[in-house]
């Protein structure tokens, strides 16, 4: 007779994900998981897999999340240029905000951490990267439509330069101790929308 499990395993890669998302990959041992987790060593190989199988979960869990806040922000019916303004605006916010810091965005970190010789995260980042560049597209070509943005823009390069933008927001914010630098990078590159 198999033994139900006793504990969460939603609620356990939740707290994987957290824990992965503040320290990285390589500065989380296993032993900080069973830890940070409450549950032993043979549970979370049982649920999760080994430590890089339970990260590349963590990082699915965290891109379907934050892709979803992005879709239903980047898809409001109506003007689309205002709509991708704050969208900016609030990546900067965020990666400048005291508490988030030291964070940063789960997805920058992995590229940066592990994008240059772990494939599967690579996979994940840039999936993740070319659904929010899809997503910046749309809401552009939206605006380009509507008459919003200037006939010489193109929606597909400018939703580019604001994904590229978003990300290195993300490390500046997180490493630099100045949130106007953050700011004011977000200001200069929406004027590129007028």
């Amino acid at each position: 007779m198999a033994r139900t499990k006793e504990f969460d395993p939603d609620a356990a890669l939740q707290a994987a994900l957290e824990l992965f998302w503040r320290r990285g990959y390589e500065a989380t041992s296993m032993a900080d998981l069973v830890e940070h987790l409450g549950i032993g060593r043979a549970s979370i190989y049982a649920t999760f897999g080994n430590k890089h199988e339970l990260y590349l979960k963590a990082l699915d869990r965290y891109n379907e999340s934050h892709d979803l806040t992005l879709l239903r922000e980047l898809s409001q019916p109506g003007p689309a240029l205002p709509v991708v303004r704050a969208v900016v605006r609030r990546f900067a916010a965020e990666a400048s905000r005291e508490g988030r810091r030291d964070k940063g965005c789960f997805v920058t970190n992995t590229a940066v951490e592990l994008g240059a010789f772990d494939a599967a995260a690579a996979g994940r980042v840039e999936v993740s990267w070319s659904h929010v560049e899809t997503l910046l597209h749309s809401a552009l070509a939206r605006a380009h439509a509507q008459g919003e943005l200037s006939a010489d823009r193109d929606p597909r390069a400018l939703a580019r330069m604001l994904l590229a933008l978003m990300q290195g927001l993300r490390v500046v914010g997180k490493t630099s101790g100045d949130p106007g630098r953050v700011q004011d990078a977000a200001e200069q590159a929406l004027r590129l929308l007028d």
